[in-house]
C-alpha cells in the first residue's frame, strides 16, 4: 500500500486502490440486497397483518441478536481475518434470503396459517440480525486495511456513498418489483444480488490481523471497545446523538402504513417513499466528497440533525404525497452529514487493534437504533396513532439536539483533521 498518496485536491484518491473498488461493490451490493429485502418483507408483513405494530416487530426481531452479540462479535472480528469473516456472513445471508423467498411463495406455505408465516419471517429476520452483528465490524475494519490512514476520510465518504446508492436503489426496486412481479419473485432477485459481494470478496486478498491481547482476560478484551468509546467523549457524543435521532426520528419503518392508509399510493408510491431519504443522503455524499467538512463540523452535525427532526415532523403531518417525498428527501440529505462525520470520527480515532470492537459498539448505538426505532414507532403508532407517533418522535429529536449542544463542548469544538 502506497502511504505517500495524498488526498489533497483529489476527491478520487481512495478510488485509485483496486481492492477498495471491490470493497465499494461489496458495500453497495450488501446494502442494496438487504434494504430491498427489508422493504419487501415490510410490505409482506403489513399485507398479512394490517397492523403497524407488526412492522415494529420486524425491527425488534433484528435488533435483539444484533445488540446482544455485538461485543462478542467485535472481539471475534478483531482476532480473525476480516475478509474471511465477511465471506462467511455473505454466504449466511444467501441462505436466509432463500428462506424468505420460500416463505413468500404461496405454494410453499399452503396450509400454513398467516400467524405461523409471520412467526417464521420474524425468525429469519432474527437470524439476519445475528449475522449483522458480525457483518458490521468486519466491513468497517476491512476498509482501514485497503487504503492509507490519510485517506480514511475520503474512503469513508465513498464508502458511505456506495452504501447510500444501495439504499436508494434497494427499496425503490423492491417497491417497483412488488408492483410488477409480486413479493415472491422480488425475493428471488434479492438472492441473486447477494452473489455480487460474494464474487467481489474473492478478488480481495486476505489481510493481516493486528489484534494484541497483551495478557488481558477474555472479559477485558470483550469490553475494551466499550471502555474506549466511553472515555473518548467525541466518539461517545457522536454515537449517542445519532442513536437518539434515529431512534425517535425514524419514520421509514411506518412507510407501508403511510403509503397504504394515509397517502393511498400503493406499492409503487411506497417504492418512491422508501428510497427518498437515501436519494437525499446520496446527494450529500457526493457534495462532501468534493467539499469536505472542515470548519466547525460539530456545529454542522447538530444543525443537520435538528433539520432532520423538523423534516420528520413535516412528514408526519403531511397528507400530500409530493410534500412527503420532499420531507423524506431533505431528511436523508441532512442525515448524510451525520453519517460522514460519525464514520470519519471512528476511522481517525480508533486504534487498529480495536476496530472490530469499536465498530460493534457503533452498531449497538447507531445501527441497531434503526430497528429499535422501528419498534418504538410501531408501539407508539398503536398507542398514539400513526401521525402523532411520528410527530412525537421528531419533537424528541429536536430536544436531543438542543440538550447535546448545551452539555457537550467537545461536540461544539469537534475537529476532523487527521
Amino acid at each position: 500500500m502506497d502511504n505517500t498518496v495524498s488526498p489533497k485536491n483529489d476527491p478520487y484518491a481512495s478510488l485509485r486502490f483496486p481492492e477498495f473498488n471491490y470493497y465499494l461493490v461489496i458495500r453497495f451490493a450488501l446494502v442494496f440486497a438487504l434494504t430491498m429485502q427489508f422493504a419487501i418483507i415490510e410490505w409482506k408483513v403489513y399485507e398479512l397483518s394490517k397492523d403497524p405494530f407488526s412492522l415494529g416487530l420486524i425491527g425488534l426481531s433484528e435488533v435483539i441478536p444484533a445488540v446482544l452479540l455485538a461485543p462478542f462479535a467485535g472481539h471475534l472480528v478483531d482476532k480473525r481475518e476480516k475478509r474471511g469473516m465477511l465471506l462467511k456472513c455473505v454466504i449466511a445471508y444467501i441462505f436466509i434470503s432463500t428462506g424468505l423467498f420460500l416463505l413468500t411463495w404461496d405454494r410453499a406455505v399452503a396450509g400454513i396459517s398467516r400467524h405461523w408465516v409471520l412467526n417464521l419471517i420474524y425468525l429469519l429476520v432474527f437470524m439476519g440480525g445475528t449475522i449483522r452483528a458480525f457483518t458490521s465490524p468486519s466491513t468497517f475494519t476491512l476498509l482501514s486495511l485497503l487504503v492509507p490512514r490519510q485517506l480514511y476520510a475520503n474512503a469513508s465518504t465513498w464508502s458511505s456513498s456506495a452504501w447510500q446508492v444501495g439504499g436508494v436503489l434497494g427499496p425503490a426496486l423492491g417497491g417497483f418489483c412488488i408492483y410488477l412481479f409480486g413479493v415472491h419473485w422480488s425475493m428471488l432477485l434479492v438472492v441473486a444480488i447477494f452473489l455480487a459481494p460474494l464474487f467481489s470478496l474473492l478478488q480481495i486478498k486476505p489481510k493481516p490481523v493486528y489484534y494484541k491481547s497483551q495478557g488481558e482476560s477474555f472479559f477485558d478484551g470483550l469490553t475494551k471497545g466499550m471502555r474506549f468509546v466511553w472515555h473518548t467523549k467525541v466518539v461517545l457524543g457522536a454515537m449517542a446523538l445519532d442513536m437518539f435521532a434515529v431512534l425517535f426520528g425514524g419514520a421509514v419503518a411506518m412507510l407501508p402504513a403511510f403509503a397504504t392508509d394515509v397517502l393511498h399510493v400503493g406499492s409503487l408510491g411506497y417504492g418512491f417513499l422508501r428510497s427518498a431519504p437515501a436519494v437525499g443522503a446520496l446527494v450529500t455524499m457526493f457534495i462532501l466528497a468534493h467539499r469536505p467538512l472542515v470548519n466547525k463540523p460539530g456545529i454542522k452535525l447538530l444543525a443537520a440533525i435538528f433539520g432532520f427532526g423538523l423534516c420528520i415532523i413535516l412528514f408526519g403531518i403531511s397528507t400530500s404525497f409530493y410534500l412527503s417525498i420532499a420531507a423524506l428527501l431533505i431528511s436523508g440529505a441532512l442525515d448524510g452529514v451525520s453519517v460522514i462525520i460519525r464514520q470519519t470520527i471512528l476511522q481517525l480515532k480508533t486504534p487498529d487493534d480495536m476496530r472490530g470492537r469499536v465498530a460493534s459498539v457503533s452498531s449497538m448505538f447507531v445501527g441497531s437504533s434503526n430497528e429499535l426505532g422501528a419498534f418504538e414507532s410501531g408501539f407508539m403508532a398503536r398507542a398514539m396513532g400513526l401521525t402523532a407517533s411520528v410527530v412525537f418522535g421528531g419533537c424528541v429529536t429536536l430536544g436531543v439536539v438542543i440538550t447535546t449542544y448545551i452539555i457537550s463542548p467537545a461536540m461544539r469544538k469537534l475537529d476532523l483533521k487527521p
